[in-house]
């Protein structure tokens, strides 16, 4: 694919002949989409940035030639773990479990998550994202003191260093517990300082409606958005969700609240599902699923066929007019033993775990403009007339072509330039894997 663009490219050019999802062009679309929502266009590109979107065949100088390849805007990626990433050689998960995953975590963390450690891996993270298109980045950071000074510094440095080439936004990750008294202000402090979103992984425990009402307050007293781990368990018994909305809509709660996961309200009953989703679209609190990562994690028992995906309910959030995200979550460590950072993987997959086709419809924006807006990047996510010209261009021509492969031969436009796609080889943190629960130091 990079044989489209001369060496080196031009500083005008058009792509002729792309197919695009209508629900990535911003505004209205120049030519009527197909039956599949898609649309035959030309893509004018000056200088980096996108300076016309024409019917296909409107223009016959400085063509590249993509004879109906699909192009999307590079997505972005609304939840991840780049302080845990790509610690499984050396911390692998014993069983597969959550609890697994818990305990050898917390084992890694303690013995191996310095400065150092933790800058390789999450910087192999965002070489990876950025070599498959990814333009922006949340990440959750264990903040367990004194982690939480060593992880915030690293953020910030490599936030600095990546800036103009991914977004990143980073999020504090704790228990309750972590939030309350002086240390939790303190936490609380050192997340505004950086810029960051006051993340929580609420449990069901005594008190819990008013120690989220105190969280909330923890974040509305300096103008926080909060992120959280909501139920990511196949208990039907627990109900966090509902309670983050009800004390959303108690405290009259003026930023923005993420909901991660949300995997028990699968396992609820239908009153209970509608009486929690009314409440979450009342509160305004947007969804996030990870469904590769819940789908290794949940409902598992040694040497019995998982009886349920662990995903949410995409369609009943997204009818309701929740906004409604999918993203990649854990790489390579205990809680997900896979992946790669590639958002076109998380798409592909979320679409055949949960039934996302028949029509894919506006799904598409799911990676792109929606976790977009819910991050608050006004003009990623989308192809628009005067937006930078990131685009990735697949080989596939529609979407039965690039749901069946990986598209690894995609091409990544970053200010209208093809960018060098290649992710860095495993053996870069070779260096990094001994001294872990699976290994033993030299």
């Amino acid at each position: 694919m990079r044989a489209l663009f001369p060496d080196p490219p031009p500083a005008s050019f058009v792509l002729a002949g792309a197919t695009v999802p209508a629900c990535l062009l911003a505004g209205p679309p120049p030519v009527a989409p197909d039956r599949n929502g898609l649309l035959r266009l030309d893509i004018a590109i000056e200088n980096g940035r996108i300076v016309r979107i024409a019917p296909a065949g409107t223009f016959g100088e400085g063509a590249v030639a993509l004879a109906g390849r699909m192009v999307w805007p590079c997505p972005v990626d609304m939840h991840t773990h780049l302080d845990k990433g790509h610690i499984w050689p050396r911390a692998a998960n014993p069983d597969g479990s959550f609890m697994g995953a818990l305990d050898t975590v917390d084992f890694d963390r303690r013995a191996n998550w310095r400065a150092e450690d933790v800058r390789a891996r999450f910087e192999f993270g965002l070489r990876c994202s950025f070599a498959h298109g990814t333009t922006a980045i949340r990440t959750h950071m264990d903040c367990e003191p004194p982690q939480d000074a060593i992880s915030w510094e690293v953020f910030a440095e490599l936030r600095e260093e990546w800036r103009g080439r991914i977004e990143l936004q980073g999020v504090s990750l704790g228990l309750l517990d972590l939030y309350e008294g002086e240390a939790g202000r303190a936490l609380a402090d050192r997340t505004a300082r950086h810029g960051g979103i006051l993340g929580l992984v609420p449990l069901m425990e005594p008190g819990i409606e008013a120690r989220l009402d105190a969280f909330l307050r923890l974040a509305m007293e300096r103008g926080l958005d909060v992120d959280c781990h909501i139920d990511e368990t196949r208990d039907p018994g627990a109900r966090t969700l509902r309670l983050l909305a009800e004390a959303a809509l108690r405290s009259r709660f003026e930023g923005k609240i993420v909901a991660g996961h949300c995997c028990s309200l699968a396992r609820q009953t239908e009153e209970e599902i509608d009486r929690t989703l009314d409440l979450v679209a009342e509160a305004g609190i947007s969804v996030v699923s990870l469904p590769m990562c819940n789908m290794y994690l949940q409902d598992r028992e040694a040497g019995r066929t998982p009886r349920w995906r662990g995903v949410t309910l995409l369609h009943e959030m997204a009818a309701r007019g929740i906004e409604v995200a999918v993203a990649s979550d854990n790489c390579r460590d205990p809680f997900y033993a896979f992946g790669d950072h590639d958002m076109h993987e998380v798409f592909r997959e979320a679409v055949r775990i949960a039934h996302l086709d028949h029509p894919v419809g506006t799904w598409p924006r799911a990676v792109t403009a929606t976790p977009a807006t819910v991050m608050g990047l006004a003009g990623r996510g989308l192809i628009a007339q005067g937006a930078p010209a990131d685009l990735v261009i697949f080989r596939g021509r529609e979407y039965s072509e690039i749901l069946a492969r990986p598209e690894s031969g995609r091409t990544v436009l970053r200010g209208g330039r093809p960018i060098d796609a290649t992710v860095p080889d495993y053996d870069e943190l070779d260096r990094l894997m001994a001294g872990g629960p699976n290994r033993s130091a030299p």
